[in-house]
């Protein structure tokens, strides 16, 4: 598997050799989570699914910045602390994604939690005296790292010279950047150099490197944070071990809204529980993987409304393979197999989803042209049904489900419905209908029979 590494801006192999190891860099959680998180955390879960469905071991680490001025601000405009937002956003954030499907993390490090490697961290900078202290906090040397740049592809002179003029007019050179924020204002922890908390691109280093070891294989998160919490992720970590810090850097492209960037102040963020409740987790999940992680993609009623479309068609597809009865058999080993190996094959270079989605979209289509003409036979449901499935796992795409208790309702329902057409008491059948319709039961009419779907509730198609 090979993916593009932002770093050396080339495709690097992945080694599946041995357990990989993943760091996402995980939210700030001083609001609530959007649809552009929403976005770099589905297709990191569906590498990760994939790469388990090939029995790959892996070690997935997600932080949560719980330290940050952004949380003390919020904690201070609601007369609370900041160990309550932060609480508060954690448990919204286990909600939402919960709720979008996504599997939980091997291990969810939280920067207030690891202050002590965080602080002896920053000593061995200093004892390398690549970090200073000033009257406002202890900061990186940038001129200390002469590879500074080398992941955003910014020069440091040309940084130097759009530089602004910093508050800190300690600081050496306005590009250096706080390790260790001196503060009075709670949260804050007892250090050598004083009293305060840790600077926002620390945590990441310290947590990442304490799970994973100095040098793991993938390092990701959405495009902006490239520079400069990345860059500056390097040249700590690569200055406190002297080895090189990830050996993949994965960048997910962010996520527009009618063209233009989400921003708080246009009032055009989406929250994932306003899209959850609208559209649900599957047409998220679509939505999500549509285009290629690495570029940019537009949020749009019109595209949401496509994916609904491709939504229904996966559960007639689902619910026809399920039913299917007859014993015509259409020999689609060969079909299946070249399918499945162009959904593999789209992953395993450079993890494109878009296309993957294709392939997995064939499977659908074929299942419905059988089902359409009648040709559907019971070996050939099983066969597609079991690819279908296993492709909709790794996707993180989930049906809905009845109990056995509401299947039994259902069928009898259907066949007093039957029995009424037959008796020509059509108004009566009607009722029937309209009280499956009720419980999102819709029902596909063949030749000889009449099968039921259970359809997942769209709040948006109503």
């Amino acid at each position: 598997m090979n993916i593009q590494d932002t770093l050396s801006n080339k495709r690097k192999e992945l080694d599946i050799s041995k357990k990989v190891k993943i760091y996402l860099c995980g939210v700030t959680v001083y609001d609530e989570s959007h649809i552009g998180h929403a976005r770099t955390i589905i297709v990191f879960d569906v590498l990760r699914k994939h790469l388990e469905q090939k029995n790959i071991d892996v070690e997935f680490i997600q932080n949560f910045t719980d330290v940050d001025d952004k949380i003390i601000n919020r904690a201070k405009e609601k007369n609370t602390t900041a160990e309550r937002i932060s609480s508060k956003y954690i448990q919204n954030y286990f909600s939402d994604f919960d709720g979008l499907n996504v599997k939980r993390a091997t291990n969810y490090p939280k920067a207030t939690e690891h202050i002590e490697d965080i602080i002896k961290f920053i000593k061995v900078l200093i004892s390398k005296q690549i970090a200073y202290t000033t009257k406002n906090g202890v900061y990186f040397s940038v001129s200390k790292f002469p590879e500074y740049g080398k992941l955003s592809k910014k020069k440091i002179d040309e940084l130097q010279s759009g530089a602004r003029i910093e508050v800190d007019e300690a600081k050496k050179n306005p590009l250096d950047f706080a390790v260790w924020k001196f503060s009075d204002t709670n949260p804050v922890w007892n250090s050598p150099w004083g009293k305060g908390r840790p600077g926002w691109h620390i945590e990441c280093s310290a947590m990442s490197i304490k799970y994973l070891g100095e040098n793991f294989d993938i390092h990701g998160g959405g495009r902006d944070l490239i520079f400069p919490h990345h860059e500056n992720e390097i040249a700590q970590s690569e200055s406190c071990t002297g080895v090189a810090f990830a050996k993949i850097w994965m960048h997910v492209g962010m996520v527009t809204i009618d063209g233009e960037k989400m921003s708080k102040s246009i009032g055009n963020v989406k929250s994932i529980k306003h899209v959850l409740e609208n559209w649900g987790p599957n047409i998220i999940r679509l939505f999500c993987l549509s285009g290629h992680y690495s570029k940019p993609i537009d949020y749009s009623e019109d595209l949401l409304k496509e994916n609904l479309t491709k939504w229904r068609q996966i559960e007639t597809c689902h619910y026809e393979l399920i039913h299917a009865q007859n014993n015509r058999n259409n020999q689609i080993e060969q079909i299946i197999n070249k399918i499945r190996s162009e959904f593999d094959a789209a992953l395993e270079d450079d993890f494109n989803t878009h296309l993957a989605l294709s392939a997995f979209f064939q499977i659908v289509k074929e299942g419905n042209r059988l089902a359409a003409d009648e040709k559907l036979g019971k070996d050939d449901a099983k066969r597609l049904r079991k690819e279908l499935e296993q492709m909709m796992k790794v996707l993180g795409l989930s049906v809905s489900s009845t109990t056995d208790e509401e299947k039994s309702d259902i069928d009898n329902m259907i066949i007093d419905r039957e029995r009424l057409r037959k008796e020509k008491k059509f108004a009566e059948a009607d009722k029937i209908r309209d009280k499956l319709n009720e419980m999102n039961i819709e029902l596909i009419d063949h030749k000889d029979r009449t099968i039921w779907m259970k359809k997942e509730f769209i709040k948006a198609e109503r």
